[in-house]
């Protein structure tokens, strides 16, 4: 059994992800920010389109949906309780329930805080979950909607899965990202580390999404909210992690 990951860009800063399984011939995507470029993957390599799951109802993450579906008649998996302003499902899924991919468990989190009915998709064949705009490369979303307690619960359930999970993110923020982090803990090695290797992998035109969830424990600071180290790096060595985390929030969004 072999599963293909694939990065794709989109718009300004996207990524869409193709998963292939090369014995079937079937193909999943994994959110849907335009069409153009996923089309040419798809069309480049020969693939086409069975599944197309949803993380949350952002037009950067549906816009290709309908387009999709049409071209290739895909059916669209999302979630239930967010139905009303996603694409027409074909699939209405929730928090706790396993979905299907050619015979391959995919596993629905909840992921509130960014949005609210916003999921993420855990496929333990393919060592990845899709995370979208809840868990990102040495980050996490904006709560345009939900609440600090909200996110960190989320954050809390994805750290939670297997250390060699890879870590598929719907944005290229890593750069931007590394910087913010560094004034949380400028004296983390690993995180030092990973600044230096983010800004050659752009140099070079490289993605740096996908990303190791070992790696984003070490070196996201919102991930790292119930670290001793990092609560005494923000003066906050005797409160909850969730309170932790919404300072470190509230730091990014003014940074």
């Amino acid at each position: 059994m072999t599963l293909d990951l694939v990065t794709i860009p989109c718009r300004a800063d996207n990524y869409a992800f193709l998963v292939h399984d090369t014995e079937s011939g079937d193909t999943a995507l994994f959110d849907a920010p335009e069409t153009a470029p996923i089309k040419a993957e798809l069309d480049r390599r020969g693939w086409t389109l069975t599944d197309l799951f949803i993380t949350h109802h952002h037009g950067d993450h549906v816009e290709g949906v309908d387009d999709l579906r049409a071209a290739y008649g895909c059916r669209v998996i999302g979630a239930k309780h967010d139905a009303e302003r996603l694409p027409k499902l074909d699939v209405a899924v929730e928090p706790g329930d396993t979905a299907t991919f050619s015979g391959h468990e995919v596993d629905v989190m909840a992921a509130d805080g960014h949005t609210i009915g916003h999921v993420a998709y855990y496929m333990a064949d393919a060592k990845a979950a899709f995370t979208g705009d809840s868990l990102m490369a040495l980050g996490c979303g904006r709560l345009f909607e939900g609440t600090p307690e909200q996110m960190w619960d989320t954050l809390s359930r994805l750290m939670a899965l297997p250390d060699e999970t890879v870590i598929c993110s719907g944005h290229e923020y890593t750069t931007a990202n590394a910087k913010f982090a560094l004034t949380v803990e400028p004296q983390n090695a690993d995180l030092i580390r990973r600044a230096e290797d983010t800004d050659a992998m752009r140099a070079r035109g490289e993605f740096t999404v996908p990303s190791l969830l070992a790696l984003e424990k070490a070196t996201n600071p919102f991930l790292r909210a119930g670290q001793p180290e990092t609560k005494k790096a923000v003066d906050m060595e005797n409160d909850g992690d969730a309170e932790v985390f919404a300072a470190i929030r509230r730091a990014k969004d003014n940074f």
